[in-house]
């Protein structure tokens, strides 16, 4: 779905998709690409709020928000090792103490660069989101 999306904002965005075009050309996606065929707009590219309310471009910001969150609670966990059994037991409270002290209390006082830098000692970088990625996945398809 999020692949699908992006690539047709992209395509509209560029010009190569007309905004009258955009439904035939997530049927045509979906079919293609899943083996799925939309019985109607409304299950289609109307399906979430993004489009009908006018608002793109809004999937890259899930993967920024996911290396950031990466980022952050690698900082945390190094503060606080605890975290992991904590959540485990269903406890969020060490790392929500960490996120006011070190996020929440700063508000819109800082940019987000500087922000993140603060929190975790290094610029807003990807290694932390690779890291959990090829950690997790590792595990579950036994990569190497």
């Amino acid at each position: 779905h999020v692949m699908i999306r992006f690539a047709l904002e992209c395509d509209m965005l560029e010009g190569r998709l007309a905004v009258a075009d955009l439904p035939e050309a997530w049927r045509a996606r979906y079919q293609s690409d899943i083996g799925i065929t939309p019985p109607d707009h409304r299950d289609g590219c109307l399906q979430d709020v993004h489009w009908c309310w006018g608002i793109g471009g809004m999937f890259q910001s899930y993967t920024i928000g996911n290396i950031l969150s990466a980022q952050l609670y690698r900082a945390a966990l190094a503060a606080h090792p605890e975290i992991e059994s904590e959540t485990r037991a269903g406890s969020y409270r060490t790392l929500h103490r960490w996120l006011i002290d070190n996020v929440y209390r700063h508000g819109r006082k800082l940019a987000p660069a500087e922000l993140v830098r603060r929190a975790t000692g290094e610029p807003i970088g990807t290694a932390a989101y690779l890291g959990y990625l090829r950690e997790k996945y590792g595990r579950l398809y036994g990569l190497g």
